[in-house]
């Protein structure tokens, strides 16, 4: 006997049994994914966790047979869409035991070019300085033989202005003035080498250098008649609402901070917090003192390009292979203007490194500006003056950067 049509009754009820059966396969794989994904997570955080206070912990013998120990305290934050975790190691202050919070201040070293790029790119949105101006037409009272030098190879350290900072007569100077308020002007830095030939030919090399920024900053006064702090205010923290960031003056950093360190066993740790005036590496951006919630908020909002227009960001994004700042990154290290791409075996990230007397500190995002990293320690790591030590430091980088990227 052939079977009749089923009822439409009888149809409804199976189709709806095999949604809810599909329905449920997929709560299943979603639930599976969901709790694969966090346990990801935390994994790569306590791996973030156990490096922090390894690198603290640590004592070595360099290649010289010297020791190298690591720093009095670590700390990172890592933001992935809505969620921010912040771990440390160590101790804010040697003296009160006082652990690190994400609240308290500190030197932002070279990271504080990038709030430069931030206002010299805003510039050239608006029409006051384009990437293409050169040092000449803008800031003419300085060496002719800069004259040809761009924006664009400022921003990028393809200028080949000689770095003032490596100078014998800047170091010699700053010696001097260790532990002394001085007020020093950009002008007075650059003269440092402004009678010394180019290193090489504008735009047919890469050479990291501390005058680029100090030159940025002239730029970005002599197109617009305001002062740099002023600029930094208006474009950047105001905007971005960067209530604990600021231009640091004399030898204090506004409390709380975490103290800098110099770590030189079998010595007890120096604390050089207040070594010498930030005005002497150039207030703005070297001196700088911001938090790592700051920190985080302004970087977001850099490495995605939120500040600048498309084009712009376009621009900002033309990097340079193997182009690498002081101290350099974790994995691949890629040059474009005042912000640096780090190519990781967990994914890509974008934004700058810094060290400082005291200070080592790393800023990234994603592309996107969705996930984010801060990284600092309370002491100036550099793979020339402690090459073991900074190697867990870059390798603290890069596992900072991977807890905040996807698989």
């Amino acid at each position: 006997m052939s079977g009749g049509p089923i009822s439409t009754s009888a149809s409804a009820a199976r189709h709806l049994r095999l949604t809810l059966a599909v329905g449920a396969v997929l709560v299943a794989v979603l639930a599976l994914a969901a709790g694969a994904a966090d346990a990801s997570t935390a994994n790569r955080l306590h791996k973030l966790d156990r490096q922090l206070h390894r690198l603290v912990g640590l004592v070595v013998a360099g290649p010289d047979g010297r020791l190298e120990a690591g720093p009095p305290g670590a700390s990172a934050l890592v933001q992935r869409r809505g969620r921010v975790d912040f771990l440390r190691a160590g101790v804010a202050d040697v003296k009160s035991g006082r652990p690190i919070r994400r609240n308290d201040h500190l030197r932002t070293a070279s990271t504080g070019k990038t709030f430069s790029g931030a206002v010299a790119l805003q510039l050239v949105d608006d029409g006051s300085l384009s990437l293409d101006s050169t040092i000449g037409e803008t800031l003419p009272g300085l060496p002719a033989a800069w004259g040809a030098v761009t924006l664009r190879q400022l921003l990028q350290h393809t200028s080949g202005i000689p770095n003032y900072t490596k100078t014998p007569a800047w170091q010699s100077y700053v010696a001097m003035h260790l532990r002394r308020e001085v007020s020093v002007t950009p002008e007075f830095l650059l003269s440092f080498v402004t009678g010394k030939p180019l290193e090489f030919t504008p735009g047919s090399a890469y050479e990291y250098s501390n005058s680029d920024n100090l030159v940025i900053g002239l730029m970005a006064e002599a197109a617009t008649g305001d002062p740099y702090d002023e600029l930094l205010r208006k474009l950047v923290f105001s905007p971005l609402r960067l209530n604990e960031t600021s231009v640091a003056r004399g030898l204090q950093i506004p409390p709380p901070y975490v103290h800098g360190y110099d770590v030189a066993p079998p010595a007890p740790p120096e604390d050089v917090t207040g070594l010498f005036d930030p005005s002497l590496v150039g207030a703005a951006p070297g001196g700088m003192v911001s938090t790592p919630v700051d920190l985080n908020r302004f970087i977001r909002a850099y490495a995605s390009g939120r500040l600048i227009d498309r084009g712009t960001r376009l621009q900002q994004r033309s990097f340079i292979q193997g182009a690498a700042g002081e101290p350099p990154g974790p994995g691949h290290n890629s040059g474009g203007l005042a912000l640096y791409r780090y190519q990781t075996n967990c994914g890509t990230v974008l934004g700058h490194t810094g060290n400082f007397p005291g200070y080592t500190v790393f800023i990234a995002a994603t592309p996107n500006g969705r996930r984010s990293v801060v990284v600092s320690a309370s002491e100036q790591l550099a793979k020339d003056a402690k090459p073991r030590i900074f190697k867990q430091m870059r390798r603290t980088f890069r596992l900072a950067a991977c807890a905040a990227l996807r698989r």
